[in-house]
Order: structure tokens, then C-alpha cells, then sequence
């Protein structure tokens, strides 16, 4: 990959709503180098989409995040993939990764409530024959999501004392 193409990413990854101009103009190159750069990627797949972070602390239609470590028999042949792709294809899965260490997977979903979440674990996920073990973290606050500062106030009120 060339400098200019890993610039736009680390550049659109901080900020994917910033103005083609504008980027051209920060990364030194013209506007048609830069939106041709893009196109490619995107056919390419290195860029896969443009998500919105939303802080739905500040909303009233508020989420539960979890954490959800999986242990699973990997399939003969095939071996996480498969499983790993029945477990994407859930509506309430925003991500599944493949670990090194003490357990195999990672889901994270987001759900209404910790007894919605609960629920989709040992309705769905627990029930399926490659699954030998799960354990269900809870999100209670963030701070940092994909490299940006959720908690921009601090809530220290206290006085400064100089003696």
C-alpha cells in the first residue's frame, strides 16, 4: 500500500465525515488523487464502511454493551469460521473476533437491557453445539471507543488546595 492511501486511512479514520477538499488539501495531494485513492480501497475492501460512534449514554434510547468470551469446539475442516459466521449473522452482534489465550471468540451486542443480552446468551448462543462455555462482561462505562474520548468533562469538583 503507498503513503498516500495509508495517510487517508489513518486521516478518515479519525474522521470519516471530513470534506474531500479539506483532506486533500491536509494530505498534500489533489482532490481527484484523493477521491480515486478512496474508490479504490473501497473496491478493494480495505475500507468496509463508514459507522457512526454514538454515545448512547446521551440518548434516551439507551444500550447495553457486552463483552461476551466464548470457549467452542472449532468444526473439523472449517474450523472457527463457520461457527464464528453463525454467530455474525445474529441481529444483535456487532462483532466476533478470534482470540489467542483463554478462550476462543469474542461477541460483542448490544442490547435494550442486561436481561435482553442475557437472554440472547442463553437462548442463542449457549444452546449451540460448538459452544462449550460462555462469560458475559457488561460495559458500565466507557471512556475511549475506537480511538475517540467519550468523557470529554470531568466530574472532579473538588477544591485545590495549596499549603
Amino acid at each position: 500500500m503507498n503513503e498516500l492511501k495509508e495517510k487517508i486511512l489513518r486521516a478518515i479514520a479519525k474522521d470519516s465525515k471530513i470534506a474531500a477538499e479539506e483532506l486533500a488539501i491536509r494530505l498534500g495531494c489533489t482532490k481527484e488523487e484523493l477521491v480515486t485513492a478512496i474508490a479504490e480501497m473501497e473496491a478493494d475492501k480495505v475500507i468496509c464502511g463508514y459507522p457512526t460512534l454514538i454515545d448512547w449514554d446521551k440518548v434516551s434510547d439507551e444500550k447495553v454493551t457486552a463483552l461476551i468470551e466464548l470457549k467452542v469446539t472449532p468444526q473439523r475442516g472449517q474450523g472457527f469460521d463457520k461457527i464464528a459466521e453463525r454467530i455474525y449473522k445474529f441481529d444483535e452482534v456487532e462483532s466476533v473476533y478470534l482470540m489467542s489465550g483463554g478462550f476462543d471468540l469474542t461477541v460483542i451486542i448490544r442490547g435494550k437491557s442486561m436481561k435482553e443480552v442475557s437472554r440472547f446468551v442463553f437462548e442463542k448462543l449457549a444452546p449451540m453445539e460448538s459452544i462449550q462455555s460462555t462469560a458475559t462482561h457488561f460495559v458500565l462505562k466507557k471512556y475511549k471507543d475506537q480511538g475517540l474520548i467519550m468523557q470529554f468533562e470531568s466530574d472532579d469538583e473538588r477544591i485545590q488546595m495549596n499549603f
